[in-house]
């Protein structure tokens, strides 16, 4: 071994870089159980010998360290674990560093490595510092020690590695465990003999599937390698769980599977294209990592460059029917300024606004509360703003330091010209009806005021608008004594002189209702909403076109319409204008001889949709209010085999989880796929996990490509679709209903595709892949990737239903966001836990500071599900 160490000694001093090195001292020595180990320079080691130091921090060659209790561990997987033969088995030591004080690349040229990218997490043990096993190829674990080496490797979630050294997992721990595993099986219905460990799903079960279709990419993608359920080990029993008596039937009148599988698009995390960090970028001589460049260069226009999710929140105090009727007031006049297929408008009642976690989710906070704001809640405003949030008030008390509101009585609800200063210093005169109140000097510093401002043409030159900057990181508020959200029709208008001057200047109101809103980051450039269209009944193989047309012709009443409780489709061989189209009267042409779309290829979506039975009938529109309506009539009656599924280029009134919204703008892969699930089978018994693997699909589909493996799309639990851990991309609503022994589930899924607004989207990643790596990777194709989606999904399910969790959960670990993150349970000031997995219902698992593993649920804010977790009672 000293020679050895000797000649890489001087193969460092004069040969090949850090990268080089590193990896060809494991694969020389990794056969005589030594131990690698990165650290910091001061933690090196007694007796290790220092193989390469750079920059106060050391890679050395030890002594063979083992672990021989993995009793204190909290597992990721719901089994035990296998080591392959060309696989390290390591330790990361980190410690917890609050957000300001993160380590981040000083500039776009330095790259970091994420950790969760190289390796498949196996355990960990919370506390300081927090430890985690992993597993990775000599040549992963490499690229990890160059990056610790260098200062550029991401852990998550606040934590910062101090050491990785890599460890031998004694046989006698891994018996223990294998032996724990075996005394729960984990067959739920008809318990069989344990399958060998070595056991792996079907060869290339997950391997890129269908064909490569010139016109979804561009050209012949080059060979590779697939995604990787076949690579992972999968097939062992539940760890601790799985027997008849410790699992509980989820149906969908259940509320913990109404609260986790009625999730959808919840906007966490939104970024625009202008705006795209920590993109994977290749060194030719070195290690993969992900750059930095946060300027783009793009044709400038106004984007959402905050990160957070595209709502404009609505406060107006108490729930009195004054104020809800405020509320309409205020909504109907952003919704008629602001492009509402970017924005969604909601409610922030009192006591949401006092408990969720909102200031993390909205891009505006609108305050038209008559009544004075609660002390506590105004305190939250201000750390609001203070965090770089956005304020509008109209008509409220609602003021900052160095201000007062002031009442002037014989101004109150009166008609006066306003004189309006936009940013770029011109004027807007107009007739405006005031609150009565004006903004006057106040206790406090004085704060510097804004270019927008707005005062009464009278001698005092009362002033009624102010645009209020607010701390250091962008915050701003605009504050408005003015009724801009009443129109002219306002039943406190009272003359007609006074609608007359009010008509005449109500152009001038909404332009100066758009300055305002645009100053405070939102687009005013407002869009019409399409015209519903026709549906189109095509079906993806010719065997079940006769089946079909007879099936139809024998269920359809006299005039050729099928009814459910939420809509009628009529089949018609042609459409013609005279037909009416409305929410819920949808004409479906079955004559495909006429079909053509511009934003849909039926040859593409035929040639890349590979399934035996999922999404071989299709009914299509560019235009509809909601594909989950629109199977509602015919997911019951028609046979299963048909595979049915809803696609569209556009939605008006898409559906989210609850009450919430979905975004729906052309560009979305936007489809809802109906799955028929028998009640007694793996994942009937599990049916919250079907949510956990469409997203997993959407995710396996893109990276499943050859060539587009390090597109960085990640899942989120429970459903939503993420680049890296910062933006989201899409999301999967799920409904189910039990008839008889079947599930009948509708499975909603969005994910932007084409369209860079309102947050960003797969081409956004691509693109700046290519730019990044000098790759020539084709833009993908909304028809391409839902079939995609729909093949991996299908395989996923044949997975599960075979194996159980066990058969899904690497492939679904190596693509999350959550290894070892840290959240609180109950509010913001609750006990501190770590995710460490799914439980076998496919809820959170997470390490209590005690040390015990419990099932977490979300509390139901419609904000953020891994914001106050709840820990549900016990039966």
């Amino acid at each position: 071994m000293l020679i050895t160490l000797c000649y890489l000694y001087l193969w460092a001093r004069w040969g090949r870089g850090p990268a080089a090195l590193v990896r060809t001292t494991v694969q020389q020595l990794r056969a005589s159980r030594c131990s690698f180990t990165f650290c910091r320079t001061a933690a090196q080691p007694r007796g290790a010998r220092v193989c390469l130091s750079r920059g106060g921090r050391v890679f050395c060659v030890g002594e063979s360290q083992s672990i021989d209790d993995l009793n204190k561990w909290a597992l990721f997987l719901v089994s035990p674990f296998i080591l392959e033969a060309e696989h390290i088995a390591f330790v990361t030591e980190s410690i917890w560093v609050q957000g300001e004080t993160l380590q981040r690349p000083s500039s776009s040229s330095e790259t970091i490595v994420k950790w969760s990218d190289c390796c498949l997490p196996l355990a960990c043990r919370p506390g300081d510092p927090y430890q985690l096993i992993a597993k990775a190829s000599v040549d992963d674990f490499s690229k990890l020690g160059v990056a610790f080496l260098e200062d550029r490797l991401q852990v998550a979630n606040g934590l910062i590695p101090q050491k990785i050294v890599s460890v031998h997992l004694q046989d006698s721990a891994l018996k223990e465990l294998k032996d724990q595993a075996s005394d729960t099986p984990a067959q739920l219905l008809e318990p069989q003999p344990e399958s060998s460990v070595e056991s792996k799903p079907e060869l290339g079960a997950m391997e890129h599937v269908g064909r490569e279709d010139r016109q979804a990419l561009g050209s012949a993608a080059t060979q590779g390698q697939g995604g990787a359920l076949g690579g992972e080990p999968a097939g062992e029993s539940d760890r601790g769980m799985g027997s008849v008596e410790h699992c509980h039937l989820h149906l969908s009148s259940c509320h913990e599977c109404l609260e986790l599988e009625n999730s959808t698009i919840e906007s966490v995390k939104f970024a625009s294209a202008e705006n795209i960090p920590d993109l994977p970028y290749d060194y030719s001589s070195s290690l993969e990592g992900i750059a930095y460049d946060f300027c783009p260069k793009r044709e400038p226009r106004r984007v959402n460059l905050t990160g957070k999710a595209p709502n404009i929140l609505l406060y107006v105090g108490s729930d009195s029917q004054d104020a809800l009727g405020r509320l309409q007031q205020v909504r109907s006049a952003l919704a008629d300024c602001v492009d509402t297929s970017c924005y969604t408008l909601y409610h922030l009642p009192l006591e949401s606004a006092l408990r969720d976690p909102w200031p993390d989710n909205c891009l505006l906070v609108v305050i038209a509360a008559r009544e004075s704001v609660p002390e506590d809640l105004s305190r939250r405003f201000l750390a609001y703003l203070s965090q770089g949030g956005k304020v509008l008030g109209l008509s409220s008390p609602f003021t900052l330091a160095g201000f007062q509101v002031t009442r002037k009585a014989p101004l109150q609800d009166t008609v006066q010209s306003l004189v309006f200063c936009k940013a770029d210093w011109s004027r807007v005169r107009l007739s405006v009806l005031i609150s009565g109140c004006v903004y006057e000097g106040g206790p406090g510093e004085p704060l510097s005021l804004g270019k927008l401002q707005g005062h009464l043409e009278n001698k005092d030159e009362d002033r009624l608008i102010v645009q209020v900057p607010f701390g250091t990181c962008g915050g701003e508020a605009v504050l408005c004594q003015v009724h801009l959200e009443l129109p002219p029709s306002s039943p406190v208008v009272q003359t007609q002189e006074d609608f007359n001057l009010l008509k005449s200047s109500n152009f001038r109101r909404y332009e100066v209702l758009k300055e305002i809103l645009t100053t405070l980051g939102l687009s005013c450039d407002a869009k019409h909403v399409p015209a519903l269209t026709p549906l189109y009944l095509l079906s993806a193989a010719e065997e079940i076109r006769d089946p079909l047309m007879q099936w139809l012709g024998k269920h359809v009443d006299a005039e050729g319409v099928i009814k459910s409780s939420k809509l009628s489709l009529k089949f018609v061989s042609s459409y013609t204008s005279e037909i009416e189209i409305t929410p819920s009267a949808i004409p479906v042409v079955t004559d495909i001889e006429t079909f053509s779309s511009e934003n849909f290829n039926f040859e593409i979506y035929q040639q890349n949709l590979q399934t035996k039975k999922l999404g071989k009938v299709i009914l299509f529109a560019e235009v509809t209010p909601t594909t989950m309506n629109l199977l509602d009539g015919l997911m019951f009656e028609m046979p299963q085999e048909m595979g049915l599924i809803a696609i569209a280029v556009c939605q008006t009134q898409g559906k989210g989880r609850g009450r919430n919204a979905w975004l729906s703008p052309v560009g979305c892969a936007l489809s809802t796929l109906l799955v028929s699930i028998p009640l007694r089978s793996q994942l009937g018994q599990r049916i919250p996990f079907v949510q956990h693997l469409m997203s997993l699909a959407v995710v396996e589909a893109v990276r499943s490509i050859p060539g587009y493996q390090d597109i960085n799309l990640r899942v989120k639990w429970p459903n939503d679709i993420y680049y890296s851990d910062l933006m989201k991309l899409g999301g999967v609503l799920v409904n189910s209903t039990l008839m008889g022994e079947t599930f009948y589930i509708l499975i909603g899924c969005g994910f932007n595709v084409t369209n860079s607004n309102p947050t960003i989207c797969v081409n956004d990643l691509i693109t700046e892949y290519n730019k990044q790596h000098g790759a020539e990777l084709k833009p993908l194709r909304a028809d391409y990737l839902i079939a995609r989606s729909v093949t991996v999904l299908e395989k996923l399910i044949d997975t599960f239903q075979d194996e159980g969790p066990n058969g899904v959960l690497p492939l679904y670990y190596k693509y999350w966001l959550h290894s070892a993150q840290q959240v609180r349970l109950g509010s913001a000031e609750g006990p501190k836990v770590w995710i460490v997995g799914l439980d076998d219902s496919g809820f959170l698992l997470v390490h209590q500071e005690n040390g015990e593993v419990v099932t977490v649920h979300p509390d139901g804010n419609s904000f953020d599900m891994l914001r106050n977790l709840i820990i549900p009672k016990q039966p």
